[in-house]
C-alpha cells in the first residue's frame, strides 16, 4: 500500500481497514510512519491501539516514547496497556523507572507480565527485586509465580540475599503450588538458609513438593 493509500484506509469505519493500514506502516520508513501511528493512538477500536504500539516502538525517537508511556499509563484497555509496555522496555535503560511506576501502579496480570518479561532480560537487579517484591505481595497467582522465577535470577548478584528472604516465608505456603516452585526456585541459591529450606520443604506433606526437592540435587 502506498501512504496515501494507507491513510485512507485509517480514516475507514471498519477497523479491519485501520488494522490492515497500521500493518502496511511497517514497511515504511519509521519517519514516515511514526507521524501517521501517532494520529491512532486514541482509536476507538483496541487491538488498532494494540497495533499502534507495536509499530511505535520501530521508532526509537523521544515522540514515540512519550506516545507509549501515555499508552501504558492511561490507556483504558490491559491488553494495549500490555502492548505498550513490552514496547516501551525496547528503549532500552531509560525505560527501566517507568516499568517499575507501571508495575507498582496497575495491577492487572497481564500488564505486570508483561512487564516483568522483558525486565528479566535487563541488568538491573534492583529494579527486578522491586517489582518481585511487589508482585508476591499482590494476590494474582501466575505473578506471583513469574515474580519467584524472577527473584531465582538474583541469586547470584548483589541482590541475591535479598531476594532469598522474600523466598523463604513461602516455605510455608498454603498452596503445594507454591512449595513446589520455592523449592526448585531456590536450587539457584549457594547458602545454607537455602539449603536448609529445601531440607524442610523434603518433608513435606505432598509429594510433588518432594519431588520438586529432589530436582534440586540432580
Amino acid at each position: 500500500m502506498e501512504i496515501s493509500e494507507i491513510e485512507a484506509a485509517l480514516e475507514s469505519s471498519d477497523s479491519k481497514d485501520r488494522l490492515r493500514a497500521i500493518t502496511a506502516l511497517r514497511k515504511c520508513d519509521a519517519a514516515v510512519a511514526l507521524p501517521v501511528l501517532l494520529t491512532k493512538v486514541d482509536d476507538p477500536e483496541f487491538m488498532v491501539r494494540s497495533f499502534v504500539a507495536m509499530g511505535l516502538r520501530q521508532s526509537k525517537t523521544a515522540e514515540s516514547f512519550g506516545a507509549l508511556l501515555k499508552m501504558m499509563q492511561f490507556d483504558r484497555d490491559p491488553n494495549v496497556r500490555a502492548e505498550a509496555a513490552n514496547s516501551v522496555s525496547m528503549f532500552g535503560t531509560e525505560a527501566i523507572p517507568h516499568l517499575v511506576e507501571a508495575f507498582r501502579r496497575d495491577d492487572n496480570w497481564l500488564v505486570r507480565r508483561s512487564i516483568m518479561a522483558p525486565m528479566y532480560e535487563m541488568q538491573c537487579p534492583d529494579a527486578i527485586l522491586e517489582i518481585c517484591t511487589i508482585g508476591l505481595a499482590g494476590e494474582d497467582i501466575p505473578v506471583q509465580d513469574v515474580a519467584m522465577d524472577g527473584l531465582g535470577i538474583l541469586a547470584n548478584t548483589d541482590k541475591g540475599e535479598e531476594a532469598l528472604q522474600q523466598l523463604l516465608p513461602l516455605v510455608s505456603a498454603e498452596y503445594w503450588e507454591t512449595r513446589m516452585r520455592v523449592a526448585r526456585v531456590l536450587r539457584k541459591f549457594d547458602n545454607p538458609q537455602a539449603r536448609a529450606a529445601v531440607s524442610y520443604l523434603a518433608k513435606d506433606p505432598d509429594f510433588r513438593v518432594v519431588g520438586a526437592t529432589l530436582e534440586t540435587s540432580l
